[in-house]
């Protein structure tokens, strides 16, 4: 297994051996730039590989951290080598965490006066090996904290103070200078700062006047300037940590002023995303301050958080509070300064933001300040919360609505008698999903929302979420099952199994959970095929499932989606067809003529899969679809495609969408065997089938081919005129618009047995002419593939038979025209604007090679003889050995499908060697498409006389191609063939009249002339190949020179000429 794909199941830190090894050879490499860059990218990648798994690192940490110190402290290290160490480290810290790694640095006093020298020696102007600066500050963050007075590391500052300036402003004035850059030492200066500010002896001597430089920084920054984004980011970081950090008593008199400035900056309206996070987590520190440090009393709390310590009772008891912090029982005791109501209102602005970071952010500072709040004003933010889920509010007010209530119900803020208002929101916020132009926006709401029922569910006991539990269970299966976005569906399934685990009232939720997992709902045409008809099985969700589809999923705006939704109403009516019957039916009908084009759209599909799965249903209990429907519905059904023509849906820009949709509805009630024969409708249907097929939209057509053979078996079957449907079809194989040919070809193919039964010969021989190629109609490339394809589609209707007329099916009189026509076909090498499109020809003509060969084998052997095979396996041999990837790859599919085809084909030339050359073991691992895979085993068929010439036309072609890996391959094959057979003269006589009799037969066909000489030009440029020419085959240079001569006569192609040039002077 690669290690990219080991990294899901590491156990341990493997490489930790070889990054020590790198780590202690750092001081011998470091002058080598190449050693450098490739040991740096190792480590880089090394350490990358644990960005999910971290804690792997931890028993390693310290000794890696030691090393890299070790080499850091040595005397006189070069500055480079200190470079490379603290590279590494930053890669650790990047993976691991800063705050796991500043902890386990060391911090003693002799660190101190050595980490500012070496601060002071870079250049903050350079954003070279930033890596160095960002631990340097991060290691003085922990040392700066030692337990001593600054004041004692300046002891002789009052004697000299011209020479020293004081380490606690030495230290600061690093902060500032660093909290101005734009790179990542910012924020490790930030952090700095704060651990330092708020040390009680600095506090006291340096944290009044920061704060005043602070705020007078970013009010003189300019946001509309990158210099002055990057100042503000730096002075919004230091005073949010600043007051996560320090001390309530100490920070508070300065917090107003702060607030003030903040308001009066307006940063909220900037475009800059990190300011408008940055103000939100300042303000939301700035109001903790005004609130005393408290958990509230009034707060739900739902007893044991342990998932292990819930399952050993049934009834855990209920946590002492004291246990989480300050308690305060005396709602008096509360002090509310005017400031708190400002800063709430900016949260809950912050919860409307547009970036997702933002809304986090306010909705985490409004669950902190909420817990702080009396029971009073906590509900009035609860209520205020509540007012951004109406539908004149924005997406982002609906996510950020729903983030602030996950971490309310988190917190134990949200009572248990607000449920029932909160219930219905997030039941509605499940299904968020609001159209824009041709896409959609709410995803991030709905996943928000399966957020709050995966907290609500670690947050409330049983009891409280009961009368609930019904309508979360239905909603989050719902959108497990059939949301769009696959991140939505996992988290959904996810909140469904906490909800499983933690409350365990879900109906059937262990065995819906052991079906819908996170990895099984990651396929969306499972989830709409398989899980959705598992769940079905479950009658409280049956009912809910249907009526999300029929509602919701059938109108979506997303084509792929309504299909999916159709076919998933065809798997849950079989479970419960009455309910289908008369109250979805009916509904679905009236859908078909609504206004919006993705309605009807959905609901015309949906009709004809539900119809399909009543008349399974039906027929499974001895019933028909008649028994079944109501006359009035059957009624509705018969006038329902006049009514679509009336209300001129197929016109527009939806038209093509409704066609294709029709022709789905034809296809399912004629297999539904609806009893609409001989009435109006059929011609009106067939009509329509005819238009599609007609249609330039390829899927349109390949509609209405799927659709007719349903509709000619179930409406024309007992039909006395059904032959004059052929003859239609056969005269428009002549049509000169292409997209007609290519139409009534396909439904030429798609006929039923009935139909084309004593009309075969007619058919194939209006298909064969269709198939070839027509003076001035060599641009049909298109009509004359779809003809290959419809004659391999009707021989497989027909079948053959021994003994029966050449009209019925494929006999020993009329099996020769169609293996004529697909060899024929092969030869198409038709090139246009858009290239070889001969191939689409080619192509199809090998599929049908392989169909009627199969099928001639393997019903009636004796029409099959040894020229067809021979003639098949070199066709093959030669497009396989050819240069257009896609084509070779068909080619060698086919050879060896039909090289091990049971039953055995007989008269295969050389079957021996062939089975050693493409054993069956192999075939599996082998890519057709690549060259190196194929060219490799086909030119060992040089050797075999039968197909010499047919793998020295394809190869040719490639060996003079364009594509220089293609060549590369080809020639390789051609000489290494040379090497095999240096010492056999009868192979080299074989090569070289070969060679020559793929000249001449292709003489004045630039596809092979052109790429023959260049071929030959490097054969004769080896000395392997002249020394057969001067040994057996005298003759062939007078022979190569007087075809050479032939082809370039009268040529006005430059190219060729040139090509022939070099032949020329080589011979």
């Amino acid at each position: 297994m690669s290690e990219v794909k080991r990294g899901r199941f590491l156990e341990e830190f493997h490489e930790v051996n070889e990054v020590a090894q790198i780590i202690d050879n750092i001081t011998s490499f470091f002058s080598n730039q190449i050693a450098v860059e490739r040991n740096v990218e190792r480590v880089q990648y090394v350490i990358n590989e644990y960005q999910e798994q971290p804690h792997l690192l931890d028993p390693h940490l310290e000794s890696l951290l030691g090393q890299l110190l070790d080499i850091v402290k040595t005397p006189n290290a070069p500055p480079e080598v200190i470079s490379i160490a603290f590279t590494f480290l930053y890669f650790i810290t990047k993976t691991r965490g800063y705050k796991v790694i500043v902890r386990m640095m060391p911090h003693e006093v002799a660190d101190l006066e050595p980490l500012l020298a070496m601060l002071a020696k870079r250049d903050p102007a350079s954003s070279e090996n930033w890596e160095t600066t960002y631990m340097l500050l991060l290691w003085l963050s922990i040392v700066c904290m030692i337990p001593f007075d600054m004041c004692r590391f300046d002891a002789n500052v009052a004697e000299t103070p011209s020479e020293k300036i004081p380490v606690m402003i030495r230290i600061i004035n690093i902060g500032k200078l660093y909290l101005e850059m734009v790179d990542k030492s910012r924020d490790a200066a930030a952090y700095m700062l704060s651990r330092f500010l708020t040390r009680p002896d600095v506090k006291v001597a340096a944290l009044s006047e920061f704060i005043v430089w602070a705020l007078t920084k970013l009010k003189q920054a300019d946001i509309q300037t990158s210099v002055g984004r990057t100042t503000a980011s730096g002075m919004l970081t230091v005073l949010a940590l600043l007051y996560k950090f320090g001390k309530r008593e100490d920070l508070i008199e300065y917090a107003p002023t702060i607030l003030e400035q903040l308001n009066a900056l307006n940063f909220q309206e900037s475009n800059n995303t990190l300011l408008r996070k940055l103000v939100m987590k300042a303000i939301q520190r700035l109001g903790l301050t005004f609130l005393k440090a408290r958990v509230a009393a009034w707060r739900y709390q739902r007893g044991s958080r342990s998932l292990v310590d819930n399952l050993k009772s049934s009834n855990p008891a209920t946590l002492d509070m004291s246990q989480d912090g300050i308690q305060d029982h005396e709602a008096g005791d509360y002090e509310i300064p005017d400031q708190i109501e400002e800063v709430i209102e900016k949260l809950l602005s912050g919860l409307k933001d547009n970036d997702t970071v933002v809304r986090w952010s306010a909705a985490k500072g409004i669950g902190r300040i909420t817990g702080r709040l009396p029971l009073e004003l906590a509900d009035e933010v609860v209520g205020s919360v509540m007012e951004l889920f109406t539908f004149s509010e924005t997406v982002a007010a609906w996510h950020g609505g729903c983030l602030c209530l996950a971490e309310l119900g988190r917190r134990g803020l949200l009572l248990p008698n607000r449920l029932k208002d909160v219930v219905p929101v997030i039941i509605r916020a499940l299904n968020y999903d609001e159209k824009r132009a041709n896409f959609s926006v709410g995803a991030n709401v709905r996943d928000a929302a399966c957020y709050i029922c995966w907290a609500f569910a670690r947050a409330y006991d049983t009891k409280e979420l009961a009368p609930y539990v019904n309508q979360i269970a239905e909603s989050l299966v719902i959108v497990s099952i059939y949301d769009r976005e696959v991140n939505v569906r996992r988290a959904a399934a996810a909140a469904f199994q906490e909800n499983v685990g933690r409350l365990g009232s879900f109906p059937h939720g262990i065995d819906i959970l052991t079906m819908c997992d996170y990895f099984a709902v990651g396929n969306r045409t499972n989830c709409y095929l398989e899980l959705s008809n598992f769940v079905a099985q479950f009658d409280e969700y049956t009912l809910s499932l249907i009526e999300h589809l029929v509602d919701i999923k059938i109108c979506h705006w997303d084509i792929s989606l309504r299909e999916l939704a159709a076919e998933g109403l065809h798997q849950l009516t079989l479970r419960v067809p009455e309910h289908m019957t008369k109250n979805v039916l009916p509904k679905v009908i009236e859908k078909c003529l609504a206004s919006d084009a993705n309605t009807h759209h959905g609901a015309l599909i949906s009709l004809a899969q539900i119809v399909y799965a009543l008349s399974k249903s039906a027929a499974s209990n001895g019933r028909s679809l008649g028994d079944v429907l109501e006359p009035e519905i059957l009624k509705r059904l018969l006038e329902l495609t006049t009514e679509i023509q009336e209300a001129k849906f197929f016109k527009g820009v939806n038209g093509d969408m409704m066609r294709k949709a029709v022709c789905c509805l034809i296809e399912k009630f004629s297999l539904s065997h609806v009893p609409f024969h001989k009435t109006a409708v059929i011609g009106v249907w067939q009509s329509l089938i005819n238009e599609c097929l007609e249609n330039i939209d390829a899927d349109i057509q390949m509609a209405a081919v799927s659709a007719l053979p349903a509709f000619c078996t179930e409406y024309y079957k007992c039909e006395v005129h059904c032959n004059d449907l052929v003859s239609k079809y056969v005269k428009e194989l002549v049509n000169p618009v292409e997209k007609s040919r290519c139409g009534y070809a396909l439904a030429l193919g798609s006929l039923p047995e009935f139909l084309l039964s004593g009309n075969l010969m007619f058919v194939l021989r209006a298909l064969v002419r269709a198939a070839t190629i027509q003076p001035k109609q060599e641009a049909l490339v298109e009509g004359r593939r779809d003809a290959v394809k419809a004659v391999t589609s009707i021989c497989k209707t027909v079948g053959a038979k021994e003994s029966c007329s050449v009209d019925d099916a494929l006999c020993a009189e009329n099996v020769g025209v169609v293996y004529e026509l697909f060899f024929d076909s092969l030869n198409d090498y038709t090139l246009d604007s858009r290239g070889d499109v001969g191939t689409w020809v080619r192509e199809a003509a090998m599929v049908g090679l392989y169909e009627v060969t199969s099928l001639i084998v393997s019903t009636c052997p004796h029409l099959f003889n040894e020229n067809t095979c021979k003639r098949i396996f070199c066709s093959l041999a030669q497009q396989a050995s050819e240069k257009i990837d896609r084509t070779r790859g068909v080619a060698g599919s086919i050879f060896s499908k039909l090289l091990y085809h049971i039953p055995e084909i007989p008269y295969i030339p050389h079957r021996e060697e062939l089975l050693r050359i493409f054993p069956s073991e192999d075939l599996e691992d082998i890519n057709w498409t690549v060259p190196s895979h194929t060219f490799v085993r086909f030119a060992k068929l040089l050797s075999l006389p039968a197909y010499t010439y047919s793998i020295l036309l394809g190869l040719t072609v490639s060996a003079g191609g364009l594509t220089e890996s293609l060549v590369k391959h080809a020639m390789g094959c051609l000489v290494s063939f040379l090497s095999d057979i240096s010492n056999d003269s009868e192979q080299q006589k074989l090569l070289t009249a070969s060679l020559l009799t793929v000249f001449s037969d292709h003489q004045k066909v630039d596809r092979v002339t052109i790429s023959f000489f260049k071929m030959i030009n490097q054969l004769l440029a080896n000395t392997i190949f002249v020394k057969f020419i001067v040994e057996n085959n005298a003759g062939f240079p007078m022979s190569l020179f007087q075809l050479t001569k032939a082809e370039i006569g009268k040529c006005m192609n430059v190219q060729k000429i040139l090509a022939s040039i070099d032949v020329l002077v080589s011979v």
